[in-house]
């Protein structure tokens, strides 16, 4: 009886010293790991210097037709580095002026290339925001027909969004967003369908 005693005692200390020799194992296997690829990712993702290509001709086409129209159209802003893009956030929250935007550095789709602003320019070469303007006079608001000009070339208009509508923005985000191209994701250099003939 005292054999199978000590026999079941050795047995129980064994498996406590196993159990405990495994998870030690574990722990220090698991402190050595690399991070994992998608942190690495993140850490070393190029980011952009400038318009993607394709929205970049796709601006200088709406500029195009919409002047085909009697409209002379501004770009305002392009691409926009993540330093700028977080001075910008600032405006309105720890510095003067009007929030204009809710994204940080990388969280807008500026900071890699495919949006950019607009407005209109008048006779005398103000540049102007007004969405009622009627500059070719033809009884139809020059910003309503650019945004339409921009959607057959592909451009996705901030005016549609349901929460902040951003009326100046178009963007083209190639069916990515904006986590795909934080972990390095980039639209390919020639995908894009647009109606670029009216």
């Amino acid at each position: 009886m005292k054999l199978k005693k000590k026999v079941r005692r050795s047995i129980k200390t064994f498996s406590i010293l196993s159990i405990t020799l495994i998870i030690l194992v574990l722990i220090i296997h698991w402190k050595d790991q690399e991070p994992l690829p998608e942190t690495q990712a993140k850490e070393s993702v190029t980011m952009p210097t400038g318009l993607n290509p394709i929205v970049k001709e796709r601006s200088e086409q709406l500029i195009q037709q919409a002047a085909k129209k009697g409209i002379v159209v501004v770009i305002t802003d392009g691409f926009r580095s993540a330093d700028d893009q977080d001075k910008l956030y600032k405006q309105g929250r720890t510095t003067e002026g009007s929030i204009v935007t809710h994204a940080k550095g990388g969280e807008s789709y500026h900071n890699y290339g495919l949006a950019i602003d607009f407005a209109l320019e008048t006779p005398s070469g103000e540049v102007v925001w007004d969405m009622d303007y009627d500059r070719n006079q033809n009884a139809k608001s020059d910003w309503t027909e650019v945004v339409q000009i921009a959607k057959k070339l592909g451009f996705d208009w901030g005016g549609d969004w349901a929460k902040f509508k951003d009326y100046p923005h178009l963007e083209m985000n190639f069916g990515l967003t904006i986590a795909d191209l934080q972990t390095g994701e980039r639209p390919p250099s020639s995908t894009v369908t647009a109606d670029t003939n009216k």
